[in-house]
């Protein structure tokens, strides 16, 4: 009689061997027969982006390349009506522009212009996502039609409606806050600040529409679970929602950054071209000031290229460090 012992080592054996002889002889390793992506696949992406790229590059990359290679000529109005030559600078424009001091004061004022525009587009934006998740359905899509009402509205028409709101003769505002005939576009910082809230008005809806469309994809299980821990609406924000929403939040905020930066109408309609000894200047009324009123295309178009690579710059850095946290785009 055989033991167990004994059977369950040949059955083992047994094992062992239908292992080994499953190699190919030789020491040879076996080959995958997985189908391996051919090499001519790779282009198959660029394939399909390429009308893309075409216009793309017809759009914007050769006005980017004519506004660089203007940027570098002497080019008035002498050289577009052919009677001087055109003459070659290199950075000569560039040297003019950074030496000078109201090309300085103008770009802090655009800085910061800007800034504040942007914190204060999330701001209401974000906090206007949030109402809406809290509304009924009623005041929902009547603050969802309003908002996008005044994203709608051009900006030339929307700057008007403000002039009017703030008019220091006829403006309901002054009636209502009592300050008589105060003008709101004789003073720097009161003319900035009217040109703000205009800005904000037709940027938020942007920000509010994308924002709670990304709130509404995010599981009412984790939103639940906060509420149960006891944490209250800005904690649930801060700790939940805005690290959820976070690539949201970078796209929104890029796009915020590029608009205010080059904002142009509203400060050129509301403070009537850059406002009085052109208080309100900002980088773009500056450069149209430079290449349209005085006939300096070529210093305008070096305004233009400073404008390009700052944008490029904040973007690349923004980027830059959302990666460094760890976060995927």
């Amino acid at each position: 009689m055989t033991s167990p012992v004994s059977s369950g080592a040949v059955e083992r054996g047994r094992v062992r061997v239908g292992l080994g002889s499953s190699r190919p002889r030789g020491g040879s390793r076996t080959t995958s027969t997985a189908p391996r992506p051919s090499r001519g696949r790779s282009g198959t992406p660029w394939l399909y982006l390429a009308p893309a790229l075409v216009v793309l590059g017809g759009l914007l990359a050769y006005p980017i390349y004519q506004l660089g290679l203007i940027s570098l000529f002497h080019y008035t109005q002498a050289q577009v009506s052919g009677g001087e030559p055109t003459t070659f600078e290199g950075f000569g424009n560039y040297a003019e522009l950074f030496g000078d001091e109201r090309f300085w004061q103008v770009l802090l004022a655009t800085v910061v212009f800007a800034a504040a525009c942007v914190v204060c587009t999330l701001a209401v934006g974000c906090a206007l996502a949030v109402l809406l998740t809290r509304v009924r359905a009623v005041p929902r899509l009547a603050l969802m039609l309003a908002a996008l009402g005044a994203w709608a509205t051009p900006a030339i028409t929307g700057s008007t409606v403000w002039l009017f709101l703030f008019d220091a003769d006829f403006g309901p505002v002054n009636r209502v806050l009592g300050l008589g005939d105060h003008a709101w576009t004789y003073g720097r910082f009161s003319a900035f600040f009217l040109v703000l809230l205009e800005v904000v008005w037709c940027s938020f809806p942007f920000v509010m529409v994308t924002v709670y469309a990304g709130i509404r994809s995010v599981p009412s299980e984790v939103l639940e679970a906060a509420s149960l821990d006891g944490a209250s609406q800005w904690r649930i924000w801060r700790s939940v929602l805005a690290p959820m929403l976070r690539p949201i939040l970078v796209v929104v905020t890029i796009q915020s950054v590029i608009w205010d930066f080059k904002v142009f109408t509203q400060i050129y309609v509301m403070t009537g071209g850059g406002g009085i000894a052109g208080q309100n200047l900002v980088l773009n009324v500056y450069a149209y000031q430079q290449a349209f009123a005085s006939s300096q295309y070529s210093l305008g178009a070096a305004i233009g290229v400073v404008m390009l690579l700052i944008l490029l710059a904040v973007t690349l850095v923004y980027l830059r460090l959302l990666r460094r946290q760890g976060e995927e785009l």
